[in-house]
């Protein structure tokens, strides 16, 4: 298993409306990822001038770590529950350099 820690950017839009319901479906997934075997951070944040544009910062012990919270069920229940709803999604898996 790889020792090298991992960042995660992940860039949520949502549909025009549809912030307030998709706010409350990944909120459910703040707690329950934290508590996840390898997550050393999974903050939340949602831009001050865009409602719409969601933003999770996460650090995982390794990437191996990371996959495995990615085959979870609440993640599959979470991409259920707010199809139709994100307008884009985008994930970047950074590496600290300095």
């Amino acid at each position: 298993m790889s020792s090298q820690k991992l960042t995660i950017v992940a860039r949520i839009t949502v549909k025009e409306g549809k912030a307030d319901f998709v706010k409350s479906e990944l909120l459910k997934l703040i707690d329950i990822t934290r508590a996840e075997e390898g997550c050393i951070n999974y903050d939340l944040h949602q831009d001050n001038e865009n409602p719409n544009f969601f933003l999770f910062f996460e650090n995982w012990e390794n990437r191996e770590l990371w996959q495995k919270h990615m085959g979870n069920q609440h993640l599959a229940d979470y991409i259920k529950n707010t199809e139709g709803t994100v307008e884009e999604f985008i994930v970047h898996e950074m590496s600290h350099i300095a």
